[in-house]
């Protein structure tokens, strides 16, 4: 990471429930008139300055009022009190921190790197003297902070949920007769109220990377990859955003993405916003002036999609790349921006709602439809009974997977198509209804994924194109766990896998990297990693946007839930779910504005964007979306 741009960016975490907490002490908080920017009615989003329109996304509504500054040390403050305002002076609203450096002796501000690393606790630290020993003497004192760490953020601003106590010590001296800070860790330690109050998730995008099958026309295709980054919403966010969309992926998603960007690619300005007609205009230095026109328009692509994620109130009207004297490189408006790079690729004209009914019929429901009608093809007559269903993206085909388990049947939804033999039959031995085939699940390539089980294991399998021979996915992390359900997102790169281990269920997400040759592709799922750590057994989940799977499940001794969850391990900060009882499975739309469906005790049901649990009918299984 460029240390240039360190003071912008940082990783966030979020309470178990999704519920923001109150910010920390009131003694350093200074109120910023929002009115005057209401009054004003101003038409741009300024990226700097005391005056901001209230932004209201769910996390930073009510937030965007409010300033916060630390307070300078006290004559005689004693060092208790020392290390507990520079810890309050860590949350300000400061982009340098410049009063926190107060706090430390000459040799610390030298060396001190405030975002080298972050670490999230439960509460804010505690300060508490620690025994002093001999060596001390009356110019050395020792403050020892601990409490329970909940997630920790590396040097590349990856996050990692991760419980455990946290204890660490400050040392200060006497300077100039005063207690300063002159041994500290690098990094920021922060409460998770303060942490949810500093920072705001937001994805950066990348081209996804498929490597050895990359010659192949349905791989080349501009697929773009979300990457989530938690950045300070209050300090120059737009500038923030492109300063850390240049910086490239986070680790975990650099083996299987690239940017457009060359290489050293920085801004030519110190800040950005958009201006009155909601357009975007950035300067960019000597790297990307002579990019060629194709390539130009994918790195707009990429500012377009990160800058909206970051501004979401106001829609971007377009992006134009200058060089670093001003001049155009290209344009790219909202309508080719949607049209030619949206990130999740496009599921059809219709994108209905699926589910298998009581007579074993697959059916189909608009949003707005009270009655579901059967599919076109062998999988709406009912002759063939399923245990469960996928739809291709393009609304054309459908797998389905026999009632006991065995057989993987593909099919076009038309009038007049037969089912023909199976394209994949088990080799499990088991009866039960976790043996045999996963439900099968479509990238937005148009291949087909599914898991074959039993108790001594399982496969992970691809078909191309839905039809091809299955080919094994290695998952060399898996070990001796068991796959017990999956499912790839649009872009093929990453895909959900809920894994059994003794008993109990958690949802991991992998990278699927692609090597081999184009015609002996050897694929693998590489760097499991949990996304809801917390849920000791996860029933079932699926994609709800780009970065953002929706999980149900229960923690240690409580009862079942349904929440968001990021794919970086952290709450989402979406809406707050209503409960519904006895869910079995669950289907989202990556596109964010489309209902929830679920089986559920009460049947097949919906949950239309700001409304309740709605049934849909009383008998039915395996709802999904196509994906």
């Amino acid at each position: 990471m460029d240390t240039e741009h360190e003071s912008e960016r940082g990783r966030g975490a979020t309470s178990r429930n999704g519920a923001r907490k109150q910010a920390g002490p009131a003694r350093k908080l200074l109120l910023v008139g929002c009115a005057t920017a209401l009054l004003a009615g101003c038409a741009s989003m300024p990226d700097g300055g005391e005056v901001t329109p209230v932004d209201q996304s769910p996390r930073s509504e009510g937030d965007s009022q409010v300033r916060v500054y630390g307070v300078p040390p006290q004559d005689g403050a004693q060092p208790t009190d020392i290390v507990r305002s520079f810890l309050d002076a860590t949350t300000s609203d400061e982009a340098d921190f410049r009063t926190a450096t107060q706090y430390l002796a000459a040799s610390a501000r030298k060396t001190w790197r405030p975002f080298r690393s972050t670490t999230v606790l439960q509460e804010r630290p505690k300060p508490e003297p620690k025994e002093q020993s001999d060596r001390e003497g009356a110019n050395g004192y020792t403050v020892a902070l601990s409490g329970s760490q909940v997630a920790s953020v590396g040097e590349r601003y990856a996050y990692s949920p991760e419980e455990k106590p946290y204890r660490r010590s400050i040392h200060l001296v006497k300077e100039d007769g005063q207690w300063r800070i002159d041994r500290l860790p690098d990094g920021l330690v922060l409460g998770l109220s303060d942490f949810q109050r500093i920072y705001r998730s937001v994805n950066t995008y990348y081209f996804a990377s498929y490597n050895t099958e990359s010659e192949e026309p349905k791989a080349s295709r501009n697929v773009l990859v979300a990457d989530p980054v938690y950045l300070r919403q209050r300090i120059k966010p737009i500038t923030a955003s492109v300063n850390a969309l240049l910086s490239g992926p986070t680790d975990w998603l650099s083996q299987v993405t690239t940017s457009a960007f060359p290489r050293g690619t920085r801004l030519a300005t110190r800040e950005l916003s958009l201006d009155d007609s909601n357009a975007l205009r950035v300067r960019l230095s000597k790297e990307a002036a002579n990019a060629d026109p194709a390539r130009c328009k994918r790195m707009a692509a990429q500012l377009y999609f990160t800058v909206q994620d970051m501004t979401r109130a106001s829609k971007i009207s377009e992006v134009e790349l200058q060089d670093a004297d001003g001049d155009s490189l290209c344009t790219l408006s909202q309508e080719q921006a949607e049209r030619d790079f949206g990130p999740v690729p496009r599921t059809g004209r219709t994108a209905k709602e699926y589910f298998i009914d009581a007579g074993h019929r697959v059916v189909a429901m608009s949003d707005s439809a009270t009655e579901p009608a059967p599919v076109s093809g062998p999988f709406g007559t009912g002759k063939t009974p399923l245990r469960s269903v996928a739809i291709s993206r393009g609304e054309s085909a459908a797998a389905g997977v026999s009632g006991d388990g065995r057989s993987l049947y593909v099919a076009a939804m038309e009038d007049g198509t037969e089912r023909g033999d199976p394209l994949l039959t088990s080799d499990s031995s088991g009866k039960g209804a976790d043996d045999g085939l996963t439900a099968p699940s479509w990238d937005g390539l148009g291949d087909l994924w599914i898991a074959d089980r039993d108790a001594r294991g399982s496969r992970l399998l691809r078909m191309r194109e839905g039809k091809g021979d299955p080919e094994e996915v290695a998952v060399p992390g898996l070990g001796g766990r068991r796959i017990k359900a999956i499912k790839v997102a649009a872009d093929g790169i990453r895909i959900a896998v809920l894994v059994e281990d003794k008993g109990r269920t958690t949802l991991q997400l992998g990278r699927v990297e692609r090597n081999g040759s184009p015609g002996h592709p050897k694929l693998s799922v590489q760097e499991l990693r949990p996304i809801a750590p917390q849920l000791e057994d996860v029933v079932a989940a699926s994609w709800a946007g780009g970065s953002r799977l929706v999980v149900v499940g229960r923690e240690s001794g409580g009862v079942q839930q349904m929440q968001f969850m990021e794919t970086d391990g952290s709450a989402s900060n979406a809406q707050t779910l209503p409960g519904v009882n006895g869910v079995k499975s669950v289907a989202a739309s990556e596109d964010e504005s489309r209902p929830l469906i679920a089986d559920a005790a009460e049947g097949i049901v919906r949950l239309p964007p700001d409304a309740n649990w709605k049934t849909v009918v009383k008998d039915g299984t395996a709802p999904v979306y196509p994906g």
